[in-house]
């Protein structure tokens, strides 16, 4: 045999053994079920929470004002993609519980969250150099600017009922306290209190914000936002209240 030839050969067994290898190969995989044996199920991912807890809320008092914010036909009838959209947004918002009910505490956050991108459109709170603390009575909300920027976002907020409407105007933070308890009002709890009017303060309410239909006269925020308002201002800091809250007399 010649060089060549034989390079030929060795050419040849080796293309062999390669493709014995490769038809090994393929035929290596999991092993067969036994005869008789039933296949397990192919693993499935399990269900989603929102799959498994149906929309089933009913029309709610502020259904017409949600749909409209959702863009949903504004029929103030509740079906399951209203029921839907609302959940969606509470979820959004961290309401709870977040069923899809067009409630109090879903529209006034809802009023927080369409005002959020200019608040003081309408030009009730006046615009000055120095920070303001706005309440809006007509829509039950707060925020704070300079200027004309808006350094702390609108927020629901609970005022003075009937007969003891807080009272508007210009005010400034006179006094503050951490953790307050009412003189009052039988040790109610007024945390992050900063008073500007009278013993009328800006506090957080623990609890339902909304209960009892408004406040003896203080500005009620959720905890929360109580806290994060106290970390903003100090006293000496101006507050300006104006507008009628929906259901006094002003």
């Amino acid at each position: 045999m010649t060089t060549g030839g034989a390079a030929d050969a060795a050419g040849a067994i080796g293309r062999a053994a390669a493709t014995a290898a490769l038809l090994a190969t393929a035929t290596l995989g999991p092993p067969l079920p036994a005869p008789g044996a039933v296949a397990p199920p192919a693993a499935t991912a399990p269900p989603a929470a929102d799959a498994l807890a149906a929309c089933t809320a009913g029309t709610g008092p502020y259904q017409r004002e949600l749909e409209g914010h959702l863009r949903r036909r504004a029929d103030g009838v509740q079906d399951i993609r209203d029921c839907e959209a609302i959940r969606g947004f509470q979820r959004s918002n961290a309401i709870r519980p977040a069923d899809g009910y067009a409630g109090l505490v879903t529209f006034r956050t809802m009023v927080a969250v369409a005002a959020r991108a200019n608040p003081n459109a309408a030009g009730g709170c006046p615009v000055r150099p120095h920070r303001v603390t706005c309440v809006d009575l007509e829509r039950q909300l707060l925020w704070v600017q300079r200027d004309s920027a808006v350094v702390f976002p609108p927020v629901p907020v609970r005022t003075g009922r009937d007969d003891e409407e807080t009272r508007p105007g210009w005010h400034e933070v006179y006094w503050r306290s951490e953790d307050h308890k009412s003189t009052l009002y039988d040790d109610a709890p007024m945390p992050w209190a900063q008073f500007f009017d009278e013993g009328q303060a800006l506090h957080g309410r623990p609890g339902d914000l909304y209960a009892h239909g408004g406040s003896a006269g203080c500005v009620n925020l959720s905890v929360p936002d109580a806290r994060r308002l106290w970390d903003l201002l100090t006293e000496g800091d101006a507050v300006y209240v104006w507008g009628t809250k929906p259901g006094t007399e002003g």
